[in-house]
């Protein structure tokens, strides 16, 4: 019942945000999001023994939304960055994860928020259906999972996966991709919207998977409690955090 209120409080919310939400504000909830996102990720970092750098992580964050530079710079850049906060390091065996967790936290959970904002330029719809195919996904895989479920996705990562669950999280969050897009933006080819969908919810159930590694590696079951019933925030959009980059890069032949 806890985890129904607070998506009864959260897709309103998500909803208004990507549909009338003026430009500012719509980019400051992204901001918010991703920074609560970013606390999460640095806990985790945290609990394996590193440093997290956050107040530089963060400007490098807000840098990585607005600015209008190339990827590869930014990306080039950032690294270059962590490579050189790795020098304040006591211990110098920790230098190459300390400074791949940096650079891993600001493209991870930044980068794909980033894609978050190009993809509400050009149609909320985009928006709407990367976050959502994986949300219909996830409820598809559980209740197939628990029906039928037999053969473990991944036992040692998330034990509770099956491939019949992750089976079923294609087809659905696929068929939500498609038909809703037919409704919302019709002159779009279908065909091209069926893969696009198909190639978001793969990447989505990656991008649970890669969390709950990090979870696992940290030591924790859940990223954070400030949504109730969910977990953590970054529990709550591990998927969609693979889903939008693949949708936004997808889409770069036409727009």
């Amino acid at each position: 019942m806890t985890r129904i209120l607070t998506a009864m409080v959260l897709i309103p919310a998500v909803l208004g945000i990507m549909f009338v939400a003026p430009p500012w504000l719509a980019f400051l909830a992204v901001f918010a999001v991703a920074g609560l996102c970013y606390h999460e990720y640095l806990a985790l970092v945290a609990a394996v023994h590193l440093p997290t750098f956050a107040p530089i992580g963060y400007a490098c964050g807000l840098i990585l939304l607005i600015s209008p530079l190339p990827g590869v710079l930014l990306v080039t850049l950032f690294a270059m960055l962590g490579m050189t906060l790795a020098l304040r390091t006591a211990d110098l065996t920790s230098a190459l994860a300390s400074s791949a967790a940096f650079c891993l936290g600001v493209l991870y959970i930044f980068g794909a928020w980033r894609t978050a904002i190009d993809l509400g330029q050009i149609s909320p719809h985009w928006l709407l259906m990367a976050c959502a195919l994986n949300w219909v996904g996830d409820t598809a895989a559980m209740v197939v999972g628990r029906a039928i479920g037999k053969h473990k996705l991944a036992p040692v990562v998330s034990p509770g996966k099956t491939w019949e669950g992750s089976l079923a999280s294609v087809v659905a969050g696929t068929a939500f991709g498609v038909f809703y897009l037919l409704w919302a933006i019709p002159a779009f080819p279908w065909p091209k919207t069926l893969i696009i969908a198909a190639a978001a919810n793969i990447a989505g159930q990656f991008g649970d998977l890669a969390e709950s590694a990090l979870k696992r590696g940290a030591g924790v079951k859940d990223s954070g409690t400030m949504l109730p019933g969910h977990g953590g925030w970054l529990d709550r959009v591990d998927s969609t955090l693979f889903a939008m980059p693949v949708v936004r890069l997808l889409l770069l032949p036409w727009f």
